[in-house]
């Protein structure tokens, strides 16, 4: 077993409290930075106060500050994301003495693999990934648009172990002709006529992505509410891919066409994937990777900041898997630009830290913007692109300052 990890028995899963929801605290509140931004700060199972969203299904976000504590997002502040109401299933069909993820489908032989049979059976491999979703910073989208209205902080970047999506998929022998691979979880939604939420890749792809099947994180099993005891992790790819509770594969020889994929999760066929406010995009596509994105997290809107006095502004930027090439900082609202230091490479699918020094001589109102560039030449837009489902925001962003 890796080191660092720790094996869950039945007994441990139920003591853990995760039968249900109960236990909940109601800790405090936080005010986000947009129209109706007040919101609960609670405490769920294996979890730190988190900033809730929804109760049913559980939307949590992570307080933004906790990104400025690591790279590595902790496990109890990682965020949380359901889209069914029977979510997150019970500790009753999570027992992993009798869990079993199945592949099958368009395959020469069936699987019924067991969490000790991946575990042995398969080469065990590691990857530092960003899970985002896709709706990250959708409350900051003007005109408003529907769904989750999260902040900045529906992402996070973990250490994942389990074993290649590829591997698996050689294993089951697919078939001449086949097309897609769809991924399902154990959660459920509450009645029939709700669509199970099922995913899809083109065969081609999932052999590709470098994609895993992770039952640890940040070297621990993973969180009930984090897809616990087997999740499928896709590095670059939007966190819609990335299946909690994974426990079916199947391979088929036509393309899918269930609800998550169409109509849901699509973007405008557009290289920046927007259209005009208020406008309807003529075509769409399914959202797949990240864009580039880059934060200030040392300082929050509003700090005040000593003149005279050097400070160290940190923060991080990802991009969908090129690879940070270079991150920007302006300290005067735009109007001239430094290039920051990059910090330690944990992979180029991880959050890439950067840092730079800063002396400030002139008090008064000013503001820091953050602009990263990927290894292929990518940045982030001056000023925010808009869809009709608040996807893929990566505009370069502006934190207010006050210079004392």
């Amino acid at each position: 077993m890796h080191r660092g990890s720790r094996p869950w028995d039945r007994r441990n899963f139920l003591r853990a409290g995760l039968i249900g929801t109960t236990g909940l605290a109601l800790a405090d509140s936080v005010e986000l930075p947009f129209e109706f931004g007040t919101r609960p700060l609670v405490k769920y199972p294996q979890k730190r106060p988190l900033i809730r969203l929804t109760t049913r299904p559980p939307q949590l976000e992570t307080p933004f500050e906790v990104f400025n504590e690591s790279l590595l997002t902790p496990n109890d502040a990682f965020f949380v994301r359901y889209h069914l109401g029977g979510s997150p299933p019970p500790a009753s069909v999570l027992d992993p003495k009798t869990f079993r993820l199945t592949v099958a489908g368009t395959v020469g032989k069936e699987l019924s693999l067991s969490l000790e049979e991946l575990r042995n059976g398969f080469e065990n491999v590691e990857v530092v990934a960003v899970n985002q979703c896709s709706g990250n910073s959708r409350g900051h989208f003007q005109p408003r648009v529907p769904g989750g209205q999260s902040g900045h902080g529906a992402m996070g970047c973990a250490r994942w172990r389990g074993v290649r999506l590829a591997d698996v998929l050689k294993a089951a022998s697919p078939a001449a002709g086949s097309r897609q691979v769809l991924f399902d979880g154990l959660d459920r939604p509450l009645v029939p006529t709700i669509p199970d939420f099922v995913k899809s890749l083109e065969l081609e792809e999932a052999l590709e992505s470098g994609g895993l099947l992770a039952w640890e994180m940040n070297g621990e099993a993973l969180p009930w509410l984090n897809g616990y005891p087997l999740r499928l992790v896709l590095p670059g790819h939007y966190g819609t891919y990335w299946i909690k509770h994974l426990h079916s594969i199947r391979l088929v020889d036509a393309e899918f066409k269930g609800f998550w994929m169409n109509p849901a999760y699509r973007i405008p066929d557009d290289p920046c994937a927007h259209v005009e406010p208020g406008t309807a995009p003529k075509r769409t596509v399914p959202i797949r990777r990240f864009n580039v994105r880059s934060f200030l997290t040392s300082l929050t809107s509003g700090a005040r900041v000593p003149s005279g006095n050097e400070t160290l502004l940190r923060g991080i930027a990802f991009d969908g898997g090129a690879g940070i090439r270079e991150v920007l900082v302006s300290t005067d609202d735009g109007r001239s630009w430094s290039g920051a230091a990059l910090g330690r490479d944990l992979g180029r699918f991880a959050f890439r830290e950067w840092t730079l020094a800063w002396k400030p001589s002139v008090a008064g109102a000013t503001a820091v913007k953050v602009r990263a560039v990927n290894r292929l030449g990518e940045g982030q837009p001056m000023e925010p692109l808009w869809n009709p489902s608040g996807y893929m925001r990566n505009v370069v962003e502006r934190t207010p300052l006050v210079v004392l």
